[in-house]
């Protein structure tokens, strides 16, 4: 797995056989990366929201899954924010909801 990043470190293999592969290559290259290392099984895509962000603005992810918890932490970064007019393209495919949290699976139309 290819990890984009901007603290290079080095590799770390987990049990199970995978190893995160820290880069600071292009998003598409990372993402080519992942597709052949995958060998047609999903691809997803972790990170903060800076890095979904990327993804998100390039239009390189097809499936969006978030998990919304009505609780306020304090500051940092949105995920949500910086994505210019938005993300139209995707609509909402599942909601689940309970009062702890809600789950939307967003895929591109």
């Amino acid at each position: 797995m290819a990890w984009p990043t901007h603290h290079l470190r080095p590799s770390l293999p987990m049990e199970g056989g995978t190893t995160f592969h820290f880069t600071d290559e292009p998003i598409e290259t990372v993402l080519e990366r992942a597709f052949e290392a995958a060998a047609g099984k999903d691809v997803r895509i972790g990170g903060g929201p800076a890095t979904v962000q990327r993804y998100l603005r390039a239009g390189l992810i097809d499936e969006l899954h978030l998990a919304i918890v009505p609780k306020l932490i304090g500051s940092g970064e949105r995920l949500l924010d910086n994505l210019g007019d938005g993300i139209d393209g995707y609509r909402v495919a599942e909601l689940v909801g309970s009062p702890a949290v809600a789950h939307a699976r967003l895929v591109r139309r």
